[in-house]
């Protein structure tokens, strides 16, 4: 079963989820707060799916701290069946042509 936009956001709203040690350092690193996260989020949409990831079915989204400045996320479900975002960090070059295309 994959995990939809409206999960991400309900999660959200109901403040049932957690951020990873991982996640929140790259939050850190990233200089964005949990509201920008938080809202970013509120707004998402789906990147890819990743029905088979051995941690569990997860996905990426994006979303926008503001319009220049997007976020990406990596959101999972943790073993209470809530959201978990897994990792977090601003999409760029090298690894991003633009906030939705990966540079191949």
């Amino acid at each position: 079963m994959s995990i939809t936009a409206n999960f991400i956001r309900r999660e959200i709203i109901k403040q049932s989820y957690e951020i990873s040690i991982h996640a929140d350092r790259e939050r850190l690193a990233e200089e964005l707060t949990v509201d920008h996260l938080e809202s970013a989020l509120l707004h998402c949409e789906i990147l890819e799916q990743y029905p088979d990831d051995p941690r569990g079915v997860s996905c990426s989204v994006i979303g926008f701290v503001s319009p220049r400045v997007p976020v990406h996320a990596v959101c999972g479900k943790n073993r209470s069946g809530h959201l978990i975002l897994v990792t977090v960090y601003i999409p760029a070059m090298p690894k991003w042509r633009d906030p939705y295309m990966r540079n191949r």
